[in-house]
């Protein structure tokens, strides 16, 4: 056994390079503060604690731990030995004491997922095992662990069930009514929640490099030779900077439904993650231990999680973000920019006179298509 106890751990494959390993890391060190923030808030909904201390007791755990056991193939020394070699790798890194459940699942879709109550369990996909390569696996495996360390598990799962309850009582007016606001909110934290497990992801594989790649193939497929990791990130730019404030307002409709952030939003926020000086310290050595987090203030957290938002909005180049950075600035004519965001409504026409030169007849369509 070696001196840093890598044997007694269960570790007896070492990583294929050496990586840096952070004993007792907090989840903290990782974690987004819009992760948090959205968690806060989630909690303060009303009728969640309720909601959350019901399903706790009813949501049938053990028979989903039955499911994956009986029609699943669970990761091991003798099944899928190379995502046990980095599963068991990815606990280490991160200093999880108990290696969680692994199961690989017949699925052509590329997903991977941490869920359960009192324990998590890891499900991949083959459609992700057979897209990835071995560094870009690491990554997930370790994005997944992440959820581990965070104590996402939880909410994932009940996320999940209660999915599956609102299209059940979609009938119902009221009911619906009241799961998908909690729905929504779960999500919400959700896509937070995703940011954090792919910082953690990046701390397990240690190359960004890589954890790109994963990004690129999930969104694009198994064709990296067609791609680039340059102009898949200026994509990221453009989603965020394009268009006027229909666009804002549309990329907030699209984003509702998904419990996943877009992955060029994705990519852009681990390499704005991995360049920040909080990358450098972790990567250091120097990062919050799960020993102090006792010890923490719910309200500097919050606080915390206040001032990335804050941030976040007053360096988005998003034209509805710029709008409210202005708002909360003081800036004049907010009025007149809100109707030229709209399309250009503050320069047209007065109502009782018809446009120019159109005898007031309806204009013939622009060949232009219509946005989406």
């Amino acid at each position: 056994m070696s001196e840093d106890g890598h044997e007694q751990n269960g570790h007896e494959h070492v990583p294929s390079r050496q990586r840096r390993r952070f004993e007792g890391i907090s989840s903290r060190a990782y974690e987004h503060p819009a992760d948090r923030s959205a968690l806060v808030a989630l909690r303060k909904l009303t009728g969640f604690d309720t909601v959350f201390k019901a399903l706790s007791g009813l949501l049938p755990e053990r028979s989903l731990r039955l499911l994956f056991l009986s029609d699943s193939v669970r990761v091991s020394e003798q099944q899928f030995a190379h995502l046990n070699d980095m599963l068991r790798d990815a606990c280490y890194i991160l200093d999880l004491e108990k290696v969680p459940p692994m199961y690989v699942t017949q699925d052509p879709q590329p997903n991977a997922m941490c869920i359960g109550l009192d324990e998590p369990i890891i499900v991949v996909t083959t459609g992700l095992v057979e897209l990835l390569d071995e560094e870009e696996m690491r990554a997930v495996v370790g994005h997944e662990v992440g959820h581990a360390l965070s104590g996402h598990s939880v909410y994932r799962t009940i996320l999940l069930f209660l999915t599956s309850l609102a299209l059940k009582v979609a009938w119902i007016p009221l009911g619906n009514l009241a799961i998908l606001a909690i729905v929504t909110a779960l999500r919400e934290w959700f896509r937070k929640s995703e940011l954090s497990a792919d910082r953690a992801g990046l701390l397990v594989g240690q190359d960004l490099r890589a954890s790109m790649r994963g990004l690129m193939k999930i969104a694009g497929g198994n064709h990296l030779h067609e791609m680039n990791v340059n102009a898949f990130l200026k994509q990221a730019e453009e989603f965020e900077s394009g268009g006027d404030l229909r666009d804002s307002v549309l990329k907030i409709l699209n984003v509702l439904p998904r419990s996943h952030p877009f992955t060029t939003v994705r990519a852009a926020e681990l390499k704005k993650w991995a360049e920040s000086r909080d990358y450098q310290r972790i990567m250091d050595g120097h990062y919050p231990r799960r020993s102090e987090d006792k010890d923490t203030s719910v309200t500097d957290s919050f606080r915390e999680s206040a001032a990335s938002y804050a941030s976040n909005v007053k360096s988005s180049k998003d034209p509805l973000m710029k709008l409210v950075s202005d708002f909360a600035g003081g800036a004049g004519d907010l009025g007149g920019r809100v109707r030229r965001g709209f399309g250009g409504f503050a320069s047209s026409a007065p109502r009782d006179e018809p446009p120019s030169g159109t005898n007031g007849t309806e204009q013939p369509p622009s060949d232009t298509p219509p946005r989406d």
